[in-house]
């Protein structure tokens, strides 16, 4: 049998990886818990240089996606491809690697309510890293630049808004340089003009910086806003993929259902054997 080209293009180490090749590979993944199967069979790429976002409803896995791609969850059955790294079957040595190479924009910040901002955006290199304060100072100075609040680094989270603690968030996520960002539910929470900003510093981040993104999303129209790709999960089952033109002029009648907010989505086979 052929090799799958996607698939031989993960696995390539990362800088033999040119935009819009996948830089992540899901083949034949599923992943259950008891016997709630999450996924069935999912194969899925990310492409390097773009960003893709997966929707879908509640309970669908969106988010164990993400837990898939960095190793916090491992599949029943099925490879996930990072560069040269099936994570699966990564010692943990080498998964560490691949998580450093990962930025992460959690729902709610996630920040820590104890510490300044710029101790909190700092804090991964002074885990990770050896870089000296005056660097890891110019580091936060210009992440919070970058994200559009610069000067803030001695607040402290409780004096921020909603929309302020996504952005040092993000700056936190790209302060160590990471070849990919994943955001979960960067828009939850935000009022339609705050999102709307969010959705544009993702669209400005990705020009700048020239990284990949993955995103998980409920907001249909911050997906339009800022996707090269969208990916739907439903029932366990990727039931489309494709530009956002193609999702928005799909037959699909799922797809279409969740696109105008129709909550009666209509049962999918279980393809499961």
């Amino acid at each position: 049998m052929p090799l799958d080209p996607a698939a031989t293009s993960a696995r390539r180490p990362l800088d033999q990886i040119a935009d819009g090749e996948p830089i992540i590979s899901f083949r034949g993944v599923h992943k259950s818990f008891g016997d709630h199967h999450i996924l069935r069979g999912i194969d899925l790429d990310f492409e390097r240089g773009r960003t893709t976002v997966v929707i879908g409803p509640s309970g669908t896995g969106k988010s164990v996606t993400m837990k898939l791609i960095v190793g916090l969850l491992r599949p029943e059955e099925g490879d996930v491809w990072f560069a040269g790294t099936n994570v699966p079957d990564a010692p943990e040595r080498e998964l560490m690697g691949v998580r450093r190479r990962i930025g992460m924009m959690f729902q709610d910040g996630a920040l820590f309510d104890s510490m300044t901002v710029g101790d909190n955006i700092a804090f991964p290199l002074q885990r990770h890293t050896k870089l000296g304060a005056g660097e890891i100072d110019d580091r936060v100075e210009r992440s919070l630049l970058q994200v559009g609040l610069p000067g803030i680094q001695d607040q402290m989270p409780s004096s921020l808004s909603g929309g302020m603690r996504k952005r040092v968030s993000l700056a936190r996520a790209i302060i160590h340089e990471p070849e990919i960002v994943m955001f979960d539910e960067p828009n939850s929470g935000l009022d339609p003009l705050t999102s709307d900003e969010i959705d544009n510093l993702i669209c400005r981040m990705k020009e700048e910086l020239g990284i990949t993104f993955v995103v998980i999303s409920h907001d249909i129209v911050g997906t339009f806003a800022v996707a090269d790709r969208i990916a739907m999960l439903y029932n366990g089952q990727l039931i489309a993929n494709g530009t956002p033109e193609e999702i928005l002029h799909s037959s699909e009648p799922v797809l279409r259902s969740f696109l105008a907010r129709n909550m009666e989505l209509p049962q999918l086979r279980d393809t499961r054997p």
